[in-house]
């Protein structure tokens, strides 16, 4: 069934031609039960928990303009925080036990929005295609402005050397693609393994007349933080994005202030995971129509 006409209303493309507007369908409109993989009194369990019952056990500075990798444990908690001047994170993340198992930004993407929140998760690639993580705090909780611009984006890539290149004849070194990549060869990762990113603290969305991909200056201060909780044993990595707090385009000749950042892992008491069963990979067949059973 199509959707409903918008009233009226036209829209006039580049060439001219009049289209009929209709009202806009969310392409993957499920309900929670589908897309929230924590129940709300697990949810509430974790996000009320007083500070006092939770144990930190690894705390990790990122330079500024580099990139570092560490592990998460399933049932515990990671925490990104902006420890000095406003500067924006690019995360990676890889299931720890089988590292094909990947973060996917595009279906994060369609499943949650273009800019995640609290409660919503990070997706793995297919064929898995299961919450890797959920984020339980989020200091900014900006929403979206009337820019339609918003925070914590999965529509942008990284910064790389490649596309720098081709924009300004210039090789670089130190962009979030080449520190993602140098923080994960301990783990026996390569280029290959690095993929889209969570771009944490950075303020995104499309220009309306054109449709382009944008950033706004993070509005991330000293002490914003996002958490998130680990639903399988993890490795994530997380660069100190070489373009600060995205002031400046990408490829500008101005020089940004770059920040290093905080990364906090806690475990949590035992009792609140008693009843927690970690989200399964997707039960399809897969067949992908190449047999005759069903």
């Amino acid at each position: 069934m199509g959707s409903k006409s918008g009233s009226g209303r036209l829209h006039a493309g580049a060439a001219g031609r009049k289209f009929v507007l209709h009202d806009p369908v969310v392409c993957y409109n499920s309900g929670p039960e589908q897309r929230n993989a924590l129940s709300p009194d697990m949810f509430d369990a974790i996000t009320e928990l007083p500070d006092s019952d939770r144990t930190l056990i690894e705390s990790i500075t990122i330079p500024a303009r580099d990139a570092r990798a560490f592990n998460v444990t399933a049932g515990s908690i990671c925490r990104i925080e902006v420890i000095e001047g406003s500067q924006v994170a690019d995360l990676n993340m890889w299931n720890a036990q089988n590292p094909r198992e990947h973060f996917y930004a595009s279906k994060t993407r369609q499943i949650h929005a273009s800019h995640l929140s609290v409660r919503d998760s990070l997706w793995s690639c297919m064929p898995y295609l299961r919450p890797m993580a959920t984020i339980v705090k989020d200091s900014i909780s900006y929403g979206i402005d009337e820019d339609n611009a918003g925070v914590h984006d999965v529509i942008g890539s990284r910064c790389d050397p490649y596309t720098h290149f081709v924009m300004t004849r210039q090789s670089t070194n130190h962009c979030c693609h080449s520190n993602l990549t140098r923080s994960v060869l301990p783990w026996r990762l390569t280029e290959h393994d690095v993929h889209d990113v969570f771009n944490v603290f950075m303020c995104t969305g499309f220009t309306r007349s054109t449709g382009q991909y944008f950033a706004k200056p993070s509005p991330a201060v000293k002490g914003d933080h996002l958490e998130f909780f680990a639903h399988l044993d993890l490795l994530v990595a997380v660069s100190a994005c070489p373009q600060g707090d995205v002031s400046y385009a990408c490829g500008s000749s101005e020089e940004p202030y770059c920040y290093p950042l905080g990364v906090q892992i806690f475990i949590i008491p035992e009792r609140l995971l008693d009843r927690y069963n970690t989200p399964m990979p997707s039960a399809y067949s897969g067949a992908h129509g190449l047999s005759t059973n069903k």
